[in-house]
């Protein structure tokens, strides 16, 4: 019986409860509309309270009232972890009510949304990028506030997001052999977060790439790359005593210098072979060209033979031969 009248009275609260949200949705009444929406906000009935806060605006502008619906409205959406919408919400408050007291509590919020909003590394991270910017504005602004005590160790945490996505994108190209472009890209993580945590990992992958390139490099490119290699591999070992990377890159650096030694025989060979080729070149070159200048000479004979006897064909012609004479008898 006694669970049969608990049932009731809690259906009863909840019909009640649902008839209220409904009046109020239906009402136009200003205060009715604010007063469900302030019950919903602190019974944590966020849905509701926003479906009430979204109709108040108009109804609240220019009255006393009008801070409250937007900063419990923001607060709403970000306790409903609509947080791009309550970042947005935050701010505008702050700018509309810059003599409110809660107008550093709402910037603080506003940043904190965006902190909140960004995503995992292997997605957008224009979030991430907002939220460094909201962030390090309001310690920009409030220097001196309690809240900016923990802002430095929300920027690091989303700028380190940032960092392990790039690395993470550059050793793709390290996994499908695409050395150049591993290369190319590591040194852009290392130029746009010169303080990276990452440094180790980078440089290990860096002289490995570097050395993959180099090995497999075409001959013509072969020498500068072998150079290069191993001029980063002792360069890593030297910032990195003492560690598994400067192991790693004194042992490249090993192989890279014998590579030299061997390629350098290489040259040699390949230096005396075309210098071979280009002497048959320069002698077959000679060879046709006396070949040319021998028909060139022949062809010139005949011309002067064929122009002589055109010349006399051509004297013939203009001095015949004198015609007979006859002596008749007497």
């Amino acid at each position: 019986m006694k669970k049969y009248i608990s049932l009731l009275m809690l259906s009863a609260v909840l019909l009640s409860c649902k008839t209220e949200m409904d009046r109020a949705m239906k009402s136009a009444d200003k205060d009715f509309i604010l007063k469900v929406a302030n019950e919903k906000f602190a019974n944590k009935k966020w849905s509701d309270a926003l479906a009430l806060y979204d109709r108040l605006p108009n109804l609240v502008a220019g009255t006393d009232d009008a801070p409250n619906v937007v900063f419990n409205s923001a607060y709403a959406n970000y306790y409903d972890k609509n947080y791009r919408l309550a970042a947005n919400q935050f701010k505008n408050f702050a700018i509309s009510f810059p003599q409110d007291s809660r107008k550093e509590e709402a910037s603080y919020l506003s940043a904190l949304c965006y902190y909140e909003g960004s995503l995992d590394y292997n997605l957008d991270q224009s979030n991430t990028e907002s939220a460094i910017t909201e962030l390090q504005n309001f310690l920009n602004d409030y220097p001196d506030s309690e809240r900016s005590k923990n802002i430095s160790q929300l920027i690091d945490e989303l700028s380190y997001k940032l960092e392990f996505k790039a690395f993470e994108n550059a050793k793709q190209y390290y996994k499908m052999a695409e050395y150049k472009a591993a290369s190319v890209a590591f040194e852009n993580v290392l130029e746009d977060f010169p303080a990276t945590k990452l440094k180790p990992q980078i440089y290990d992958i860096l002289v490995k790439s570097k050395y993959e390139l180099a090995v497999n490099s075409v001959y013509d490119l072969k020498k500068e790359r072998l150079d290069a290699a191993s001029a980063y591999a002792k360069r890593v070992a030297a910032e990195m005593p003492n560690t598994d990377v400067a192991k790693t890159a004194n042992d490249l650096y090993t192989k890279l210098e014998a590579e030299k030694v061997k390629f350098a025989k290489v040259q040699v060979e390949v230096e005396k072979r075309k210098a071979e080729y280009e002497a048959k070149v320069k002698n077959a070159e000679a060879k046709e060209s006396e070949k040319k200048e021998i028909a060139l000479e022949k062809n010139q004979l005949d011309l002067q033979k064929a122009a002589e006897q055109t010349r006399r064909d051509s004297a013939k012609i203009s001095s015949p031969e004198p015609q007979a004479t006859f002596k008749f008898k007497r």
